[in-house]
């Protein structure tokens, strides 16, 4: 399979197919409810890139990638949980994702929040379902896990965020609420597809790395193409909210421009660690150099 948009094609497929039957089983249980709501956000679409991300570092390792599914699907089900909860009046309060109405417009605020505490506390039974070639890697895993998406990481950033509302934030902060709000998740995806395919140490600095550069390069990109389209719709060349830190409005976009395309190389050369990793290195290049 040669080329980019083939592979990435099969991993969703799989990753589809692989998250439809996460909840099926329970689906006549008496509290279906639940399993509806976390099925109507699971399943609504997306790019599914953190679980892609975990498959291939696993197959750049050796290992098939089907190995890795259950953490694959770990990431995508933690992801999940924090959009519907980023999508509540209490947070972003919006009422649509992805062309769909968000959780809680359909099930309520209250199933809503507890469709994400299920689909959070879910995904560790999923993750502990993976078969690894070192049994006692499953401890690291978990932490892994833990770390990336908790008040270390994805929280945090959050946290981070909320308190940079309503004011300018320096270069550090914003570095510092990135990293974890949108790289923690990036990172554990990395990281736990090394394990799952039984990689070594090396490695798994490696994908954190790869993670870290990767991540902050797409974020700069997303950034980017924000002021972009504005700047079309409104046929100015300026169309940031002032309240909202982003890396455009500290560097401004040719300077972000710079800055996407040295991380994206720092990035790459992280996966020299790696056997057969072109498609890795196709992925990167395709994340960070999109244009819409």
């Amino acid at each position: 399979m040669n080329s980019l948009e083939e592979r990435t094609g099969l991993y969703r497929e799989k990753i589809e197919a692989y998250l439809k039957e996460v909840y099926a089983p329970f689906l006549e249980e008496p509290q279906k409810l639940i399993f509806e709501a976390a099925n109507y956000s699971l399943l609504a679409g997306g790019k599914r890139l953190r679980p892609i991300f975990t498959l291939d570092f696993c197959r750049m390792c050796g290992r098939p990638y089907e190995k890795a599914m259950p953490f694959a699907a770990a990431m995508e089900m933690v992801h999940t949980y924090s959009l519907i909860h980023d999508d509540l009046p209490c947070m972003d309060n919006d009422d649509y994702r992805r062309g769909m109405l968000t959780n809680h417009k359909v099930y309520g605020e209250g199933i809503a929040v507890l469709a994400g505490d299920a689909l959070l506390t879910d995904a560790f039974a999923m993750a502990a379902r993976a078969e690894l070639p070192d049994p006692a890697d499953m401890a690291l895993a978990i932490g892994v896990l833990s770390e990336c998406a908790g008040s270390l990481g994805m929280i945090g950033g959050q946290v981070l965020d909320i308190l940079s509302e309503q004011r300018q934030c320096t270069e550090q902060e914003v570095l510092d609420i990135q990293s974890r709000k949108t790289g923690a998740l990036i990172n554990a995806a990395c990281v736990l597809g090394v394990i799952a395919g039984g990689g070594s140490e090396k490695q798994r600095q490696a994908a954190a790395e790869f993670a870290g550069l990767l991540g902050l390069a797409f974020q700069i990109r997303d950034d980017i193409l924000d002021v972009i389209g504005d700047a079309k719709e409104l046929g100015k060349a300026v169309g940031m909210d002032s309240d909202k830190n982003t890396f455009v409005r500290l560097y401004g976009v040719d300077e972000c421009e710079k800055r996407v395309e040295k991380y994206t190389n720092l990035a790459i050369e992280r996966l020299d660690a790696f056997e057969d990793s072109g498609y890795m290195r196709g992925l990167a290049l395709s994340l960070t150099r999109r244009r819409s």
